[in-house]
């Protein structure tokens, strides 16, 4: 040990780091530095306490309301957090035999059949990491499927709704289909006849989200699945809005034939910041063979990873999938157990309610009962008064609340998506619906206060079309770093 020490000290001297036997890279000379960098020397408590103020400006579902629609950004229960990090989950290597890592895989095949169940599909993969990732691996199936069955080079359209997630065309793009959007009629259904008139031989498949972005069930679902079965084409089902139906009706049983879960909305998982996420794909019996390598499978009383699959269209991430994730979700299904179907209930039942305590206020594009979200237009303030739908969200953070999605989906003028969960009480659905009130009045009496929001957040109202041209980038902590976030506030 003192020997390695010596020579450690002697390489620092050097200017080199010890390599242990490992390949050291080479700096080139004209690269390499001739005197230390200048640090700063802070105490262990000023350093803390900058992160700390920086992490109190912070808005999280811990802080307050977060009816961001189509996200369901739930509480997360704080137990699933200490289950998680449990030594023989927490520690175990990704590379650790299937011998010593029973527990896990069992989770993971278990996990597995909780989540057929719930669509109503027989096989499972855990392996995307997000729905977006779903979104790919599920389209990446349906071409080795046609192309299993000699029909690759001719099924090359998808299509979507003109309500779909922008991850849904992106997807499309990116696994080599053709996009072909369809129309949402004024009950918020796809329309049938220019679907009729889409589908042919060329199609595919669908993408569909159900409840869709509008937060309405589409009612003529088993119809729409028809028209593409009879085409020879398949349904992908979009779960970003699974926490609606969970319990209540499945999608493999309304005709998908594939479906990913967003394991970070549903069931239990913090998703802000951009992850992390889960987002399994399930499957019918048809396409079960070119799921991703490795499948979770069980022999009699022993779990294995099974890379023996021909058809397979091979990983899509590395190793099995983001196990931190199961163990949180799969916490969350079995605390519920047969009761799973509550959190889908007090989803929907939430979301009506304050639907129907706000759509005198704002304009309801689409008046129907909702399921766990519902969208509602500022386009009767912006006529009146001049205040937008991001007016009316930028004052919602004066009042302590994240504001909704606004302007999506894209066929409602001045939309706000709002999405209470099944997590929040009346109390707190009150109090947004008078604070919603407020502004409605505030945009009335006093616009120039929702034109100036926030007042009362750290940073004020950014000149949003300035920041999209000329994007600061740097990153620091001096004088330029400050100077560049003011710039960025317009101030």
């Amino acid at each position: 040990m003192e020997l390695i020490f010596e020579k450690s000290q002697a390489g620092r001297r050097a200017g080199r780091v010890p390599s242990y036997g490992l390949p050291v890279p080479e700096v080139p000379a004209g690269l390499a530095r001739s005197t230390p960098p200048r640090l700063p020397e802070l105490a262990e408590n000023e350093i803390v306490r900058h992160f700390t103020n920086l992490a109190d400006r912070n808005f999280g579902i811990d802080t307050g309301f977060y009816p961001l629609g189509s996200c369901t950004m739930k509480y997360n229960p704080r137990v699933n957090e200490k289950l998680a990090a449990l030594p023989g989950f927490a520690n175990l290597h990704p590379h650790q035999e299937d011998e010593g890592a029973q527990g896990a895989l069992e989770l993971m095949w278990e996990l597995q059949q909780i989540l057929a169940e719930v669509a109503g599909l027989p096989a499972v993969t855990l392996q995307p990491a997000a729905g977006s990732q779903g979104e790919l691996t599920g389209l990446m199936l349906m071409r080795a499927y046609f192309n299993d069955r000699g029909e690759g080079g001719r099924r090359d359209t998808i299509i979507t709704a003109d309500t779909a997630h922008g991850t849904n065309p992106a997807s499309v793009t990116m696994a080599g289909f053709r996009l072909e959007k369809v129309a949402t009629t004024e009950r918020g259904n796809l329309d049938l006849d220019d679907l009729r008139a889409k589908v042919n031989e060329r199609t595919a498949g669908l993408m569909l989200t159900n409840p869709s972005t509008l937060g309405l069930f589409d009612e003529n679902i088993v119809e729409v699945a028809e028209i593409f079965h009879d085409a020879g084409a398949l349904l992908y089902y979009d779960g970003a809005n699974l926490n609606a139906v969970v319990g209540i009706s499945r999608p493999g049983d309304m005709g998908f034939d594939i479906v990913h879960y967003n394991l970070h909305k549903t069931f239990s998982q913090p998703h802000g910041g951009g992850g992390p996420g889960g987002g399994p794909v399930a499957v019918r019996d048809a396409l079960e063979p070119f799921l991703p390598s490795p499948q979770v499978v069980r022999d009699g009383d022993v779990f294995r990873l099974d890379h023996d699959r021909p058809k397979s269209i091979g990983r899509v991430r590395g190793f099995a999938g983001p196990f931190g994730v199961f163990v949180r979700s799969y916490a969350f299904m079995r605390a519920y157990g047969p009761e799973l179907r509550a959190m889908s209930e007090t989803a929907v039942l939430n979301a009506n309610y304050l639907l129907a305590r706000l759509k005198d206020a704002y304009e309801l594009p689409y008046d129907r009962l909702c399921m766990h979200e519902f969208v509602l237009s500022a386009r009767r303030l912006k006529r009146e008064h001049g205040i937008t739908a991001l007016d009316v969200a930028k004052r919602l953070m004066d009042y302590d609340i994240h504001p909704p999605t606004v302007y999506f989906p894209l066929v409602v003028p001045e939309a706000l998506m709002i999405e209470p969960t099944e997590t929040e009480p009346k109390e707190r659905l009150d109090a947004f619906v008078d604070v919603m009130l407020r502004i409605a009045a505030e945009a009335a009496d006093a616009p120039e206060l929702l034109k100036d929001a926030p007042h009362e957040r750290p940073v004020r109202r950014l000149d949003e079309v300035k920041a999209a041209k000329e994007p600061i980038v740097k990153h620091g902590f001096g004088d330029a770093a400050r100077e560049g976030a003011l710039r960025a506030a317009g101030r």
